[in-house]
């Protein structure tokens, strides 16, 4: 079954809106793990609006499940937070200083040098690699030559026509999906995956290891309980 790996940054930005330590982040870890989440995601930024470095380092000790820290290789100072931490995963994605959320996947074949580097620092270290990759057979095929282990379909688009062709909406994901499992890469995925648009996706694509859903999650925990949230989100995924 594909695994569901709760991004908690939303807690964080409530939580830094009003200083202090409500809701306490390190909590909210263990609990999604006590929920049925397979594993946490965070996202630390050079401005540490949500997740701070000093979340992560007192996360990675209460983790049981998975531990996923995403973020953009290019600022020293995430390679060096990876690095000490040590998580299950880092999932490299190409932001720009500033950038309110991730919008894009890695051109690969641009790119391929530079990931080439620095996925090649991460491996050495023992940490599984996955990169953000748009739904473009090219891309997925230069994902290959960067030697990551995974890459993680960046599902904006898709959520965005879901409503209005969902088949045609879906059909580049698929393609990529089994291309990249033909080259032996692990599938992700995530970005504006709710409980609308979970399961159809999830049961159209071939050999998807994991999800990473925060935003739409975290909107949904505000009416429906996080518990309940959680397991929700887990019933898109059993089919």
């Amino acid at each position: 079954m594909t695994k569901l790996s709760v991004n908690i940054n939303k807690f964080a930005t409530i939580r830094n809106s009003r200083g202090g330590n409500n809701p306490d982040v390190l909590k909210v870890a263990i609990d999604a793990q006590l929920f049925g989440a397979d594993g946490v995601t965070v996202h630390p930024r050079p401005d540490e609006r949500h997740i701070r470095y000093a979340d992560v380092r007192a996360i990675k000790p209460i983790i049981t499940t998975e531990f996923n820290i995403e973020g953009n290789c290019r600022e020293q100072k995430f390679v060096d937070l990876v690095l000490e931490v040590k998580p299950d995963q880092v999932t490299l994605v190409p932001d720009a200083e500033g950038q309110l959320t991730s919008d894009h996947g890695w051109d690969t074949i641009r790119h391929k040098d530079y990931l080439v580097e620095m996925i090649g620092i991460f491996k050495a270290a023992g940490i599984r690699t996955s990169i953000f990759v748009d739904p473009v057979i090219e891309m997925v095929e230069g994902a290959l030559e960067t030697g990551t282990d995974r890459i993680e379909l960046y599902t904006e688009a898709y959520a965005r026509h879901y409503h209005e062709d969902r088949e045609q909406a879906i059909a580049p994901y698929v393609a990529a999906a089994k291309r990249a499992h033909e080259l032996g890469l692990g599938i992700n995925a995530g970005h504006d995956l709710d409980l609308d648009n979970l399961r159809y996706f999830a049961e159209h694509i071939p050999y998807l290891d994991e999800v990473s859903i925060g935003h739409a999650l975290v909107c949904d925990a505000l009416y429906l309980g996080f518990e309940n949230t959680i397991q929700l989100y887990k019933r898109q995924l059993r089919f």
